[in-house]
């Protein structure tokens, strides 16, 4: 991701929903995968994703604490 601390309030909670779409996406993918390999790549990247959100959302919320 580029510079997060220039987005807008409209835009941190683009992102925000695209993530937690792809999160919803990876879930998905991991209960449907076997194979080790498969779940570690997956729990890679939901752990990737959500640590995007994390701080999307807590930069969100700053903004509307203002």
């Amino acid at each position: 991701m580029s510079n997060d601390n220039s987005l807008s309030l409209s835009e941190l909670n683009d992102r925000i929903a695209i993530l937690r779409d792809n999160l919803r996406q990876l879930v998905e993918q991991a209960a449907a995968s076997s194979g080790a390999r498969d779940e570690e790549r997956t729990s890679e990247r939901i752990a990737q994703q959500q640590e995007q959100l994390d701080k999307l959302v807590k930069e969100r919320d700053a903004m509307l604490e203002k």
